[in-house]
């Protein structure tokens, strides 16, 4: 792993004994933020709507309390109703004037969970905490309820001695896309501006080794439908001059990728390859590639991962097999998720990837694309004066550079946050780790990285308020 930084680190002007009484605070903290870590990931507050929304409710009050206990009096459960009448989901909303001239800064989290899948895929209950090996397993201790509890320990550890002005937002819905994150920016603009935004729902490059992610790739999706006859015909009586959908659609599908797995799009924009590399070994261990697959595409793991595009099919709709008849299926579908690379225009490569799809029908089937979401990307400065200080942040924390990360998923919301603080610095962070399992069965986090990104955020803060 090597890395070439050119931007000159942030000034220490935060004395070396105020780093290490906060070090000893956060120590002397750690067991009761841990134990609060506990209590939020047996709330199972599942945003999509096929589970109880009253643990969502009961999760926005319970994050309520806790910054209420950390000094902030000014403490709010909100949601508002989207343009297309969607009836958002509780979002936390705490502020804390600073002394005068004090930078405002947001910290951002959410308390809504993925489901946890089904009970056997877990080693023990989802929404029961469990220690092994030093780490905490549960649905939502990585992904994001630790972001909460690391906004909430930075603040304890500085309490009345925090200088800046401070804004806390802990949404509810981002599991589900957070359908109605534009509007509520819209609608508490004032009370949500700030100078500084750090995002808590990212990664770091490994246990021990921090990360600041600087890219994310957007977001594209469709659905493509192949249709070949007006209705299903026997397929012993018209099967060989006729395919079927399925096949056809499989056959199309093909054709997103070169015979090397790179995408075959044309049009789509590719980003400077990323100065670190992901060994490739490592990447099969933390991904579970089973043995004998060949990963796809050519260049540098890392680059493949974070800043060129890449196609997935996560959906198709053909006759289920338990249900098959010999017919053939006169049209079947897939939806399409394409990750675009920083520096992408969503709309433009949708129109790519339609031009792709639409070009390569097989057998002259008709073919359908129907748009769906567009999120944009993302690209942070490098050696803004606020990157500068997350990164001696870090390096006081962890006792390591941390290194500039891409990620290869997308948080469009950030783009959103943009729009209201176009001039703000935005720090995406996170507690995650390759092995967090964030979104899978046996989710978890690593605690004693959970007490460095505690430490970190408190410096940041402090470094923040001194310059």
């Amino acid at each position: 792993m090597t890395e070439d930084r050119t931007a000159a680190p942030a000034p220490t002007v935060v004395p070396d004994d105020r780093v290490d009484a906060l070090r000893e605070r956060v120590a002397r903290a750690f067991p009761d933020l841990r134990a609060e870590l506990e209590t939020l990931v047996r709330i199972p507050s599942v945003s999509n709507g096929e589970f109880d929304q009253a643990h969502v409710e009961a999760s926005a009050e319970h994050v309520a309390g806790l910054l209420r206990g950390a000094g902030i009096d000014d403490v709010r459960v909100l949601r508002v109703t989207g343009a297309d009448g969607t009836v958002g989901r509780p979002a936390v909303v705490a502020r804390r004037p600073g002394p005068q001239g004090a930078p405002t800064v947001l910290l951002y989290a959410h308390h809504d969970v993925q489901p946890p899948g089904g009970d056997a895929d877990w080693d023990t209950p989802p929404f029961e905490p469990t220690e092994r090996d030093g780490r905490l397993y549960g649905r939502g201790a990585a992904d994001d309820k630790a972001g909460i509890v690391a906004h909430v320990g930075a603040l304890r550890v500085l309490g009345d001695e925090l200088g800046v002005s401070l804004v806390v937002f802990v949404e509810g819905e981002e599991e589900i896309g957070s359908p109605t994150f534009a509007d509520f920016l819209r609608a508490h603009h004032e009370a949500l501006a700030a100078d500084v935004m750090v995002v808590a729902d990212s990664s770091n490059w490994s246990v021990g080794v921090p990360g600041l992610t600087t890219s994310l790739r957007g977001l594209v999706d469709c659905e493509v439908e192949v249709q070949v006859v007006d209705h299903a015909i026997h397929s012993g009586m018209y099967g060989g001059p006729v395919l079927d959908a399925p096949t056809l659609l499989a056959r199309l599908i093909a054709t997103l990728h070169d015979e090397q797995g790179d995408v075959a799009v044309a049009g789509l924009h590719r980003a400077p390859d990323p100065v670190v590399d992901y060994d490739e070994a490592t990447f099969r261990a933390d991904s579970g590639v089973l043995d004998g697959v060949r990963l796809a595409g050519t260049g540098p793991v890392t680059a493949r991962m974070w800043t060129r595009p890449a196609i997935s099919v996560i959906g198709f709709d053909a006759p289920r097999v338990a249900t098959a008849s010999n017919t053939i299926a006169p049209r079947a579908t897939a939806k399409l998720s394409l990750r675009i690379a920083p520096g992408s225009d969503p709309a433009r490569s949708m129109a790519a990837l339609r031009a792709h799809l639409e070009g390569h029908a097989p057998f002259g089937a008709r073919v359908t694309v129907r748009d769906g979401d567009l999120g944009r990307p993302f690209q942070a400065p490098g050696d803004s004066p606020a990157m500068q200080a997350a990164r001696w942040a870090f390096a006081s924390a962890w006792g390591t550079e941390p290194v500039d990360l891409g990620i290869g998923g997308s948080i469009p919301f950030i783009a959103d946050l943009l729009e209201l603080s176009p001039d703000a610095a935005i720090l995406v962070t996170g507690v995650e780790d390759p092995d967090s399992r964030a979104h899978g069965a046996n989710e978890s986090v690593h605690l004693g990285e959970l007490e460095r990104v505690v430490l970190a955020e408190a410096l940041l803060l402090e470094r923040l308020a001194r310059g």
